[in-house]
């Protein structure tokens, strides 16, 4: 284990030194519309798996079955109302294709949209201007909030939610840090470098064409 997380750590680091936040916040809103636009469900479970792929190799954490359970939670809602044909039925309960498609193309966008965000949104974003800082302060509680919710156990919901606004807020909990040790500092100080923009640019444009196709 504790080999696999020095690994994970190389991973990140090598992440925060190539690419600055601007850089991957930009990067995050050219690939954004092929996958919201993309008609292709096949097409949009291959960017989710992509996205997948690319926060596994930027040293993020990622519980599959957290994801797992948001598709499928996603999934069975939409089930609640038919339409389409009947593929099946379990007692008074009607599956039919047009809601399952359904469920599984909202499924698969958002949990595209949130593997996108852990790649390209950093907690140390910052854009111009008083709407920029209102934005970027928006990206990095979301971008904080997701590289802990880890700390947010089933047992102790509430206590745990409190304890991560509260050490968000700069109060004087009794939690975990909220970023990697020097984890800012480092990436505050990156520009990206010119692998950095080869890298970004080979990403988008594979993200593009998995919708020209």
């Amino acid at each position: 284990m504790k080999l696999l997380e020095r690994f994970r750590q190389k991973r990140q680091r090598a992440y925060e030194q190539l690419f600055s936040a601007r850089s991957l916040a930009i990067a995050g809103l050219v690939m954004m519309p092929a996958l919201l636009f993309n008609p292709s469900i096949l097409f949009r479970i291959l960017l989710f798996l992509s996205f997948w792929f690319l926060a596994w190799l930027c040293g993020k954490k990622n519980k599959p079955l957290i994801t797992i359970s948001i598709v499928l939670f996603i999934v069975v809602f939409n089930l609640i109302v038919p339409h389409g044909q009947i593929l099946f039925t379990i007692g008074a309960f009607r599956i039919t294709s047009g809601a399952l498609l359904l469920g599984i193309h909202r499924a698969v966008t958002l949990a595209g949209l949130i593997m996108l965000s852990r790649v390209t949104i950093r907690p140390d974003l910052k854009l111009p201007g008083l709407f920029g800082e209102l934005i970027g302060e928006s990206f990095r509680i979301f971008a904080i909030i997701m590289n802990n919710k880890h700390r947010i156990t089933r047992k102790n919901l509430i206590a745990d939610l409190d304890q991560l606004l509260t050490d968000l807020s700069g109060g004087t909990g009794s939690g975990a840090p909220l970023l990697d040790s020097g984890q800012t500092l480092r990436a505050s100080a990156t520009r990206t470098k010119p692998a950095g923009f080869v890298i970004l640019a080979v990403v988008a444009l594979l993200a593009w064409l998995t919708w020209l196709a």
